[in-house]
């Protein structure tokens, strides 16, 4: 029997990653609502996903993300928007100078 393959829709400027399609297929309710989403909100919960630094934190917010799609969250919560596509945005990544002490 011929394995099938999901389509996943991906974002403006990220495309899922390995492991956020594998939860995404997971579950098919969570894959129709992903789906669902329009190609901006996909990308902000990709980037979401992929900014974090470290491996624990990452599997956290795959987690939360699948979670927050059951509940029919649309955008991750508390997230200022991807950098990568909003100029906007990247005042909140970037690294904050220390003051210096006079």
């Amino acid at each position: 029997m011929p394995k099938t393959t999901q389509k996943i829709a991906t974002g403006v400027v990220h495309t899922v990653p390995a492991d956020l399609r594998k939860a995404l297929t997971a579950d098919s309710e969570v894959l129709a609502k992903w789906n669902d989403l329009t190609p901006l909100a996909r990308n902000e919960w990709i980037c979401w996903v992929t900014y974090v630094k470290q491996a624990k934190t990452r599997q956290e917010h795959v987690e939360r993300a699948i979670s927050q799609l059951k509940e029919g969250e649309r955008r991750p919560c508390c997230w200022p928007g991807c950098p990568h596509r909003n100029a906007n945005a990247k005042k909140w990544f970037e690294p904050r100078k220390k003051k210096l002490s006079t």
